[in-house]
């Protein structure tokens, strides 16, 4: 099958991948950009995890205060240089950040740092739900699993729905950044004030 070239300008206009990755993706989803944009996404995460173990010590610091003042963030994303750093696709990433933590109130940035004491709690909880609700043993595992998901879609900000895009996790938006700038990015740290909270 014969790619266009107009085709591949396209898929790269709405990726921000290579010419010849978007070629190779186009070809191998015999010419359906659709397909060729959730190949191009899979191929993200290798880029992704192959880059993960470099050192990221550039990046930028960004704030966000509601207006009213009534809610502040503040958000320090990582890089590997500081070309990279102020790339503003990289800036607007970080700023949008800030944004999906003021409305979506994160707790954690992934399962990792969701404290372990936590999770056994839930995990209670959930159980005993389950069986109160007369579940049978051996669905309650499964529906445990689902619900405790549920709750990790809530607190972990890599896990939850991108405000402007609710089809996306935030992790799927990192993964795609990483393949397009080629260098591991790490969200380091947030923090979020809300006018009276302790």
């Amino acid at each position: 099958m014969e790619i266009k070239s107009y085709d591949v300008k396209a898929l790269r206009d709405e990726t921000g991948a290579g010419m010849m990755d978007c070629k190779s993706a186009l070809v191998e989803s015999g010419g359906d950009i659709e397909i060729a944009k959730k190949i191009l996404r899979e191929k993200g995460i290798t880029v992704a995890q192959k880059k993960s173990s470099r050192a990221a010590n550039e990046g930028i610091i960004d704030v966000y205060v509601h207006p009213g003042n009534r809610v502040g963030v503040m958000v320090e994303v990582n890089c590997e240089t500081d070309f990279v750093a102020r790339n503003q696709e990289f800036r607007d990433f970080v700023h949008d950040l800030t944004l999906q933590v003021a409305a979506a109130n994160p707790l954690y940035i992934s399962r990792d740092d969701v404290p372990q004491s936590l999770v056994d709690s839930k995990t209670d909880i959930y159980i005993r739900q389950a069986l109160a609700e007369g579940k049978s043993e051996a669905v309650v595992e499964k529906i445990i699993k689902g619900r405790l998901d549920k709750f990790y879609t809530e607190v972990c900000l890599l896990e939850q729905p991108f405000i402007r895009d609710q089809e996306r996790t935030v992790g799927s938006l990192l993964i795609d950044l990483i393949a397009k700038v080629g260098e591991n990015i790490e969200i380091r740290r947030f923090c979020r004030y809300q006018l009276g909270e302790r």
